[in-house]
């Protein structure tokens, strides 16, 4: 027989691997959190806008070409991406060496970097989560991660010292 919480691990990765997996995969051109995705290196990720509802108010946000909500990470510079290992598998980083926009104004721009051409909407990187699905935002606030919206005010493009990760706890009170 086998053990509860190995069938429930199991499932859990599983769910991960199919949504997260999927997603990563579909945007990346290589091979990312285990997932291999040879022959995708061609992807063109599509930045667009959908309305959402986000912390209770109906909202203009960004998607990628799947409707799944944009996100961009607050530790992050315009010239790096802080979100690795566990981190990144529950926030896949939308890839593509050529994005295009669809409805929103902003500057789309790639950043090379370990997770290979990161798309950017006015310097701020993007990733989408796992736990959400197309038209649903779940990870407002968690992590330091807030949805990215059209009019997303850009960063600068110098990056932090390395290292320097902000100590304060945002707005949501997480602080991780």
């Amino acid at each position: 027989m086998r053990h509860p919480k190995l069938i429930i691990a199991g499932v859990g990765l599983a769910a991960v691997a199919a949504v997260g997996g999927v997603t990563a995969a579909a945007a990346t051109g290589g091979s990312y959190a285990g997932y291999s995705t040879t022959g995708h290196s061609a992807t063109v990720a599509t930045v667009r806008t959908a309305s959402a509802t986000v912390a209770g108010k109906t909202e203009t946000i960004l998607v990628n070409s799947g409707g799944l909500p944009l996100y961009y990470y607050q530790p992050d510079t315009a010239a790096k991406s802080l979100v690795t290992g566990g981190l990144a598998a529950l926030w896949p980083p939308l890839t593509s060496a050529a994005p295009t926009a669809a409805g929103a104004s902003g500057k789309l721009t790639v950043v090379n970097d370990a997770h290979g051409h990161q798309v950017a909407y006015n310097g701020h990187l993007l990733y989408t989560f796992v736990s959400d699905h197309p038209g649903q935002v779940t990870g407002q606030g968690v992590q330091n991660f807030f949805v990215a919206t059209p009019g997303l005010a850009p960063i600068a493009s110098s990056p932090a010292p390395a290292g320097m990760v902000p100590a304060t706890p945002s707005a949501h009170g997480y602080g991780w």
